[in-house]
């Protein structure tokens, strides 16, 4: 894919730490040596052609008190496509996918409060006739897509850089009803304009300083994981996605999983239950690649690392994206 310059240092740069001013994009502008009409051009075209799907707030589920979970079902063939139906009109299913696997269906689940997700996985169950085996984050190691993008046009995925804004404060936070109102608000991006704070307070009702720093709170707070660009992998190349599924004795998993975690290609990495006699995976860490082959070979470096400790794992490759849409936490 053919870029300007101020694309690229633009996604370079601001998957995260969009700044906390009223006129964060004249800022930037400044970073970027352009205008910053040339750069709310620029980001708008990016957002019309689908290379940013959304431009705001990445918020944390369970800092907010809400429920998040991954799930699948082994769904048959000649009932995959009314399945799918039926599954992606529920709002609180965030992202769908089709994989390789007997479980050919994992989606993400979202909801106000964990309790509802217990609640919705049986309705689910009920509905489509079939089981759902939940898989709840039990450890994070990891969690972080950051694309960088090479000169020569190629992408990788690197840490995400450190943030303007650390999350200092890792006690839980409760929010008011106008924290609520501005995470309603900005949970599906933030508009693109001079004055994007000014435009959420008018809609918010409260003045843009108040907007700006409870943004701030949230940030420090580990409620907002960072505010910026979020492109679009396949878009830029990063066509193919293996969920990789790992067997590591119980004892040993926090210690590895936090190293798998710091792989530069590593953009997920959990805890999550295994199933007994149908899955006895515990460690999941997402490995993206521009083909499967590059796929495999970042997955031989997990191997490499694990060693003895692991005991079978699996890669379970996206056939098709079947809903992606942007998490939904405050009604």
């Amino acid at each position: 894919m053919q870029l300007s310059n101020l694309q690229t240092a633009f996604i370079n740069n601001y998957q995260g730490n969009l700044p906390l001013l009223e006129r964060p994009f004249l800022t930037m502008a400044k970073q970027l040596s352009c205008s910053e009409d040339q750069l709310l051009a620029t980001v708008k075209a990016m957002q019309e052609n689908k290379l940013i799907t959304r431009f705001g707030p990445l918020y944390d589920s369970s800092r907010l008190g809400g429920g998040l979970t991954l799930a699948a079902m082994s769904v048959p063939e000649n009932r995959y496509e009314a399945v799918t139906h039926l599954l992606n009109t529920y709002p609180e299913v965030a992202h769908n996918y089709k994989r390789k696997h007997k479980l050919n269906m994992w989606f993400v689940l979202a909801t106000e409060t964990p309790v509802e997700i217990i609640q919705l996985v049986s309705r689910i169950e009920k509905n489509t006739g079939l089981t759902v085996y939940n898989f709840p984050k039990q450890q994070e190691f990891y969690i972080g897509l950051w694309l960088h993008l090479s000169s020569d046009g190629k992408v990788t995925t690197i840490p995400v850089p450190a943030a303007d804004y650390q999350c200092t404060n890792t006690d839980s936070i409760k929010l008011d009803d106008i924290d609520r109102k501005l995470v309603a608000v900005t949970q599906s991006g933030l508009p693109v304009n001079h004055t994007p704070y000014q435009s959420i307070a008018e809609t918010t009702g409260i003045s843009q300083h108040d907007v700006i720093q409870r943004l701030k709170n949230m940030l420090s707070c580990g409620i907002i994981r960072r505010i910026g660009a979020v492109p679009d992998h396949y878009q830029f190349g990063l066509t193919v996605n293996g969920m990789t599924v790992w067997d590591i004795k119980d004892k040993k998993v926090s210690a590895l999983g936090e190293t798998i975690g710091q792989l530069d290609f590593v953009s997920h990495c959990y805890q999550r239950p295994r199933h007994p006699c149908v899955w006895h995976y515990n460690l999941f860490a997402m490995v993206h690649g521009t083909s499967q082959k590059e796929v495999n070979n970042k997955v031989k470096q997990i191997k490499g690392l694990l060693k003895k400790n692991c005991r079978a794992h699996e890669i379970l490759y996206s056939s098709a994206i079947l809903k992606k849409t942007g998490l939904r936490y405050v009604a």
